[in-house]
């Protein structure tokens, strides 16, 4: 799947004989290099031409890989399709006089042993020039692979993953090299395992029931915690959640040794355990900035450790490395397992996935792996269980890595091939629209619902999962048929996010979904009752190899984002660009219906960037109105500019406006003057200093001279400060009393170019932020982040910032960035 940028490909000599020596058993000695037979090297592939971006397929006329030895002299990278000869010609006049003896008539013998002797030694020259020639070849060959393989970290067992390998640290293009067996992911793989959650520490907190303290047993007291830490939030108040986590409490509580009088959740009070953990909480808080230190280089050094392994001889980046904690569930959406105990995982749970000859990473103490396996097939690191769903857990590598970006390379990949196979899918599902065959007809209208609305095909759900909707789990209940050849959808999707939509659809489509809702006959009765997902993607993937409903979503989602965001003004501040990119991005996520709640705080947020933007404002009109006082005819000079004057800005909000000023000046000011007084490191090192001074024998005067100045120096800084206190404390009772008279706003040097500059760098940065606010507030109900990290080619995203002129940081954060830099190269051109 990937190329290896640190060490040569896997070559396997193919040894087959030429057509003159096929029946030939004798030594290879004993034959002339011309008639020996050929060894080739065949460069051995890890991908098939299947799995390659059509844009680097390789063209499918070569029936033969395999290059001859001889070529390797012009250092050719082509692959021949046929064994070459040699390119080195043989002196015309040693060919001139074989040929003129061999087809000359019988000569007498005395003139057959001189030209027979004069033969043999034209033979003898060609055989020593050959074979020069092919021992030159040979040991070129050898030492260039010798050289590349002398770049390949040795395997050592013993080696730890710490050593760092400055020829890994190269990046690595695997987008380049697209050219290796898909069965094979890795070589070889060395990595340190995985991380464990701490051991848990008991606090001997209790909780109250029926008033009275409980203490509790450490399993019981670590599962009641991760219920007490909840309290007063939203899963701690959903009666779900309540009774799934007492449930496995009291299971818990029956398999101890010890007797406990609880028995009903509504008598249980886990007010001490909570206020402990918010003690926790703050004191976490009131951390000294060295005790954080300490905590983040303990961080780093776990990271450095279990956070990268070696693929192939290269440095990759480890995924989530650690191992889940234990807590309890919360699912998504309404799920009906939310609050089930989800215990802590054991080394014997584990599944390592590790070379052959890699060091296999040692398991906690007292505990074992539960087992070892070195399968080159996959790209996981360990593997696990969870107990609540049942669901398998795994380490992969990071988002950043050849593997990952591999993965989402084929997606878009997959979803462009879509382009060429589109048009006839869509006739074909059009015409059995109308089939009598129920079966084709209720399938041919998923995959039009599928297509036009990027409806996720659904799956069957259990009692023990949250009851979500996809196109053929639709039920009687879940569509409404309104005149005009409208549907209202309304359902629960993914994650149990509302998908509500009125849509126009065709009028066979609404013929059909009418007869499916009337067969159905009442709630409860599946829409698709013909059809399965299983099926259905199946039928796809006969139409185009690999294909899927959910390819239609990625394709559907690249083809809107790239058609949207063609529209974008070029000659727009780069803010009004990256408004008409999210106003794209949201059209995607709109047709995925990649929905969110409002947040709590969008509210204060909205009125905080309208509050910023009503003060630059004000200081634009303060600007004016010291323009004006320069020149009274200023209003007709810059007419445009007076004509921007915001009028309307009340007395009370101008009030309010110097007093949240004189607050966050005074609290500045408080800080600086807590700073003053605190001791310096600088003044014990003075100290220290002075003190071996005066071990020298240096005076003692110096010594004191020195101390005074800084206790000096710092009196004048607290009593400036002291100074602007009492300033700013004027300055607040003026304005409560209407009486202060605000300061020119260039006081210094004030000239009409400089205001009129000011003004302008003003009026820049209102539209810069009234754009946020209107793209703030329109995706308030939308989820941005999920349609352009999974559904949106980034390719399209890199060639709109090279087409517009916007910095890619503007788009992608340092995480982005890194998982799709394979998608960096792409020109302002680039198409979907």
């Amino acid at each position: 799947m990937f190329m290896h940028s640190s060490r040569p490909s896997k070559r396997v000599f193919d040894h087959s004989y030429t057509k003159e020596s096929e029946s030939s058993s004798s030594s290879d000695d004993a034959i002339p290099l011309s008639k020996r037979r050929q060894s080739f090297i065949k460069e051995e592939s890890d991908s098939s031409d299947d799995d390659l971006p059509l844009s680097v397929r390789k063209s499918d006329t070569s029936t033969n890989s395999s290059i001859p030895l001889a070529s390797l002299a012009k250092k050719s990278t082509k692959i021949s399709s046929a064994p070459q000869k040699s390119k080195i010609k043989v002196p015309a006049k040693l060919v001139d006089k074989k040929n003129s003896i061999k087809n000359s008539p019988r000569q007498p013998n005395d003139v057959q042993n001189k030209t027979s002797s004069r033969n043999a030694k034209v033979n003898f020259m060609v055989f020593c020039f050959f074979q020069h020639l092919y021992f030159i070849l040979y040991f070129f060959n050898i030492k260039a692979t010798k050289e590349k393989k002398s770049k390949i970290p040795k395997k050592d067992s013993s080696a730890s993953l710490e050593d760092d390998q400055d020829a890994n640290e190269d990046e690595y293009k695997w987008w380049l090299s697209q050219d290796q067996d898909n069965s094979i992911k890795w070589n070889t793989l060395q990595h340190q395992g995985v991380l464990f959650p701490p051991e848990y520490v008991p606090h001997g907190r209790p909780i109250l029931y029926e008033g009275k303290p409980v203490y509790l047993e450490p399993e019981i007291e670590e599962l009641v915690g991760f219920y007490a830490a909840l309290l007063g939030s939203d899963h701690a108040n959903n009666p779900v959640f309540q009774n799934n986590f007492f449930n496995d409490l009291l299971t818990l509580i029956k398999s101890s040794n010890r007797s406990y009088p609880i028995k009903e959740f509504s008598k249980c009070d886990f007010t001490p355990m909570f206020e402990y953990f918010q003690s926790l909480k703050e004191s976490k808080k009131l951390m000294s900035k060295e005790e954080k230190q300490v905590l983040k280089d303990e961080k780093q050094k776990i990271d450095d450790i279990y956070g990268y392994c070696y693929l192939d001889g290269r440095k990759e980046k480890v995924g989530n490395f650690r191992i889940e904690p234990p807590g309890l569930f919360r699912g998504r959406g309404a799920h009906p397992k939310t609050g089930l105990y989800k215990k802590r995982v054991l080394p014997e749970q584990i599944t390592l996935n590790i070379g052959k000859e890699a060091k296999i990473p040692d398991p906690p103490k007292g505990h074992k792996w539960g087992s070892i396996i070195h399968d080159q097939t996959v790209t996981w690191l360990a593997t696990w269980k969870e107990n609540v769903n049942d669901s398998i857990k795994y380490v992969f590598l990071a988002a950043g890595s050849s593997i990952k970006g591999q993965s989402d390379l084929k997606k878009f990949e997959k979803a462009r091939m879509l382009k060429g196979y589109v048009n006839k899918i869509r006739s074909d599902y059009t015409n059995d629209l109308t089939h009598s065959n129920m079966l084709k007809r209720q399938r041919a209208t998923a995959m039009y619902l599928i297509d036009v609305l990027a409806l996720r095909a659904g799956n069957e759900k259990g009692d023990d999962q949250a009851d979500t909707v996809g196109c053929c789990s639709l039920r009687y209940e879940h569509i409404s048929l309104v005149p005009n050849h409208t549907v209202v959808f309304d359902f629960l999707g993914k994650d149990s996010i509302r998908y509500y939509n009125e849509v126009v659809v065709s009028p066979q489509v609404f013929t059909n979904l009418k007869l499916f809702k009337d067969n159905a006959g009442s709630p409860g009765n599946m829409i698709f009752d013909k059809i399965t997902p299983t099926e259905l993607n199946k039928h796809l993937s006969n139409l185009m190899p690999g294909l899927s409903a959910k390819v239609f979503r990625t394709y559907n989602s690249s083809y809107t984002f790239q058609n949207e965001s063609a529209m974008t003004d070029i000659n727009a501040t780069v803010q009004e660009k990256l408004l008409a990119y999210n106003r794209a991005n949201r059209r995607v996520a709109i047709l995925c219906n990649h929905q969110r709640s409002v947040t709590k705080s969008h509210d204060s947020q909205m009125s905080k960037m309208g509050d910023k933007i009503l003060s630059l404002k004000y200081q634009r009109n303060l600007h004016l109105d010291q323009l004006l006082s320069l020149d009274k005819k200023a209003k007709k000079t810059y007419s445009e500019l007076f004509g921007l004057y915001e009028k309307d800005i009340s007395k009370e909000w101008i009030k309010t406006y110097y007093f949240d000023q004189v607050a966050k000046d005074r609290e500045r000011i408080i800080k600086k003057k807590e700073k003053a007084l605190q001791p310096s490191d600088d003044e014990d090192i003075d100290k220290t200093k002075h003190e071996s001074k005066k071990e020298k024998g240096e005076s003692k005067k110096v010594k004191e001279d020195a101390i005074k100045e800084k206790e000096d120096a710092k009196k004048a800084i607290i009593k400036s400060l002291d100074l602007e206190l009492a300033e700013l404390s004027k300055k607040e009772a003026a304005i409560g009393k209407d009486k202060y008279v605000p300061a020119p706003i260039m006081a210094r040097g004030p000239t009409e170019e400089k205001l009129v500059a000011a003004i302008e760098k003003l009026t820049d940065r209102i539209n810069v932020a009234e754009t946020q606010k209107i793209d703030k507030d329109e995706n308030k109900t939308t989820a941005l982040s999920t349609s352009k990290i999974n559904y949106i080619d980034p390719r399209l995203s890199v060639a709109w910032c090279k087409k517009y002129d916007v910095p890619i940081d503007k788009i992608f954060n340092r995480a982005l960035k890194e998982k799709f830099k394979w998608a960096m190269d792409v020109g302002a051109d680039w198409t979907f």
